[in-house]
């Protein structure tokens, strides 16, 4: 049976050690960093996700706001919100929470979070400088993916690793962390990495997942991985969510994508849905707020 990787102690162990750093900061006599969420509309699942961020940083004591904007704002009004929030020496984070309303361009919202205070790291020049291996502010779900790796002490140098999923938040940023060179105190993991998505035929996605040591899946298809796709011994990282009706009990729950039970049987090592991947990222962006806190007023 596969050793449970479990993202949530390990997200609250970072945030204990962020809550300490952010205490000797603030004893140095600087002021308490900031966090700002901007959520457009009402949208329920965003509302919770919002929140939740919000309150693990007053927990680390990270200064947090959240600035509600109607669904029907213009692109340029939330182009000048954000505008605003970049100018304001005051806020040292801003995140735009995602999705935004469909007449809004996504791209361009990412985008005008200046790069100093683009704690998703969703901006193209955080992401540029990922990918160069010089990276600030990382996506935080792969950052949170990377953490999980290094405190578990599974071993990347020179093994095969596959990324299902190729979105640009989160598979995209997760292949480069993989790959990139972990020398001079860099991120990288130095795997060698193979990137599958929706358009890679079963047969082939089978064939590349038994070959990875390494599996970080990412694309909302509930149990895409199952447990013949997977080398025995391997780690498999699951990042996907959905919400599905329970065939046996008719109610609602929570799953990856990948089929965990019996995967469990097959890999080395494995995340829970949910319990895995999720709480990391909220650790993920509060490192980054003090990071940025830091960077700013370094």
């Amino acid at each position: 049976m596969a050793t449970i990787i479990d993202g949530k102690k390990i997200s609250q162990d970072i945030q204990s050690e962020l809550k300490e750093e952010v205490s000797e900061w603030i004893a140095k006599g600087n002021r308490k960093p900031h966090l700002t969420a901007v959520l457009v509309g009402e949208d329920p699942a965003s509302e919770i996700y919002v929140r939740n961020k919000m309150t693990a940083a007053k927990n680390v004591g990270i200064d947090s706001e959240t600035k509600r904007l109607p669904p029907t704002i213009s692109e340029d009004d939330l182009l000048a919100e954000i505008k605003k929030l970049n100018e304001d020496p005051n806020v040292d984070g801003i995140i735009v929470q995602l999705p935004v309303p469909p007449h809004i361009d996504e791209y361009k919202v990412c985008n005008a979070v200046c790069p100093q205070k683009d704690v998703d790291g969703f901006n193209e020049v955080n992401i540029g400088r990922l990918c160069l291996d010089v990276g600030h502010l990382i996506p935080c779900t792969p950052l949170g993916v990377y953490e999980l790796l290094r405190r578990y002490k599974i071993d990347t140098f020179g093994k095969n690793a596959v990324v299902v999923g190729r979105s640009k938040h989160i598979g995209m940023p997760m292949a480069m962390l993989l790959h990139t060179d972990g020398k001079l105190g860099h991120l990288g993991l130095d795997a060698t990495v193979t990137i599958c998505h929706r358009y890679t035929p079963p047969e082939e996605l089978k064939k590349h997942c038994l070959q990875a040591d390494i599996i970080v899946v990412a694309t909302g298809i509930p149990h895409l991985i199952k447990a013949d796709m997977v080398k025995p011994g391997a780690c498999v990282i699951d990042v996907g969510i959905t919400r599905i009706k329970d065939p046996e009990g008719g109610k609602d729950k929570l799953v990856g994508d990948v089929d965990f039970e019996n995967v469990k049987k097959v890999a080395g090592s494995i995340t829970p849905v949910p319990g895995g991947v999720g709480p990391m990222t909220v650790a993920m962006l509060l490192k980054n707020t003090l990071l940025a806190a830091k960077h700013v007023n370094n």
